[in-house]
């Protein structure tokens, strides 16, 4: 039985550090009936916690600081574990208590941290029941960065916050009638493409003017692979002004579905991969599909930096996505690199490209 936050003691613990706590989204899709009844029998039911609302989220993030959990296993998408992760992280600096470790269970639409670490879609039980026998002991750093005074993995404005716009807007039409399965998932991102984010493209005269500042220490272009190219970029020195459709920091390679939207993002630990798509055609988006999942893409017309901290102006209001859950819209924004990484369980090698 899955014990969600008013069934917890309000009482602070400080008894001996507790091993281990998984914390589920029942707001997330894939975390249903048989999701929460496979775990439990995996996890006492006093270290499984459920949430339905911001509220119990806060409770239940306090609570485990208090119990001082090693580590911490959330279930659900690149939302799910930014929400937990701020939570818990801002309740240990209110205590100035030691965070825990974070595990992922991939079980949300986007999993980008979870492909980063090697956490299997469809495969949760399995990957918490490694880790349990004792199969799974390598823990690795993420980096992460900081958008709209929240923690994250990545962040973006322009096309890809565009598309998870449309992805809500499919998902929410199609909600309630037999074709609801149509827009989850990969189907409802392809539809979103095709029904919403390709017209809009095409009919748009231009994307928006965008200048971005460096506001950090020394940033550096990047070369198709990946490589500093040129003299470093200064504080307050423009890195670009122009015509701007995509504008993305991130510190971990991939998007949800397995994009590999950042191939560089691991590169420079303690800084951030930027990538700024300028003005490409729908066209070439389009013949180039694979080698733009598979980070192979490259073009005049995509610059690739690593920076700390960075500043944008735009023209006029652009879609801001972070970690992979829509903000609304901005004509300003700063991505810049958090003050501390985490440490987040490694299951190995990513299972699939």
């Amino acid at each position: 039985m899955v014990v969600s936050a008013e069934r917890h003691s309000e009482q602070a613990l400080f008894g001996p550090p507790a091993e281990l706590a998984v914390l589920l989204n029942a707001n997330a899709k894939q975390v249903n009936a048989s999701v929460r009844e496979a775990l439990s029998s995996l996890v006492p039911h006093e270290h499984l916690f459920l949430s339905r609302s911001p509220d119990e989220a806060n409770a239940i993030a306090e609570e485990v600081v208090a119990r001082r959990y090693r580590t911490v296993f959330t279930g659900g998408g690149d939302g799910t574990f930014v929400s937990w992760v701020n939570r818990i992280l801002e309740s240990a600096d209110r205590r100035a208590a030691r965070p825990p470790r974070f595990g992922v269970l991939a079980l949300g639409t986007g999993n980008a941290v979870a492909g980063m670490v090697g956490a299997t879609p469809r495969r949760h039980v399995q990957d918490l029941t490694r880790y349990l026998r004792g199969e799974v002991d390598r823990v690795r750093r993420l980096d992460l960065l900081t958008c709209d005074g929240r923690r994250t993995p990545f962040a973006g404005v322009g096309v890809d916050a565009a598309v998870l716009n449309d992805y809500n807007w499919v998902k929410g039409r199609l909600a309630g009638t037999p074709l609801r399965c149509l827009g989850l998932g990969g189907c409802g991102y392809g539809l979103a493409v095709a029904l919403r984010s390709v017209p809009r493209a095409i009919l748009e005269r231009r994307p928006s003017y965008c200048e971005i500042v460096n506001v950090g220490r020394p940033a550096w272009r990047l070369d198709a692979r990946g490589n500093r190219m040129g003299r470093p970029i200064g504080h307050g020195e423009l890195l670009y002004a122009g015509p701007t459709m995509l504008a993305a920091a991130s510190t971990v390679p991939y998007y949800g579905l397995g994009l590999k939207a950042f191939p560089f993002a691991e590169k420079a630990p303690g800084m951030m991969q930027l990538r700024v798509g300028t003005e490409i055609g729908v066209a070439t988006l389009l013949m180039n599909l694979g080698r733009i999942w598979s980070g192979d893409f490259s073009h005049d017309g995509l610059l690739d930096f690593h920076a700390e901290r960075v500043a944008l102006r735009f023209e006029r209001p652009v879609p801001l996505q972070v970690g992979g859950d829509a903000e609304g819209w901005r004509d300003e924004v700063t991505f810049g690199m958090a003050d501390r990484p985490v440490e987040v369980v490694d299951f190995g090698a990513r299972a699939a490209a």
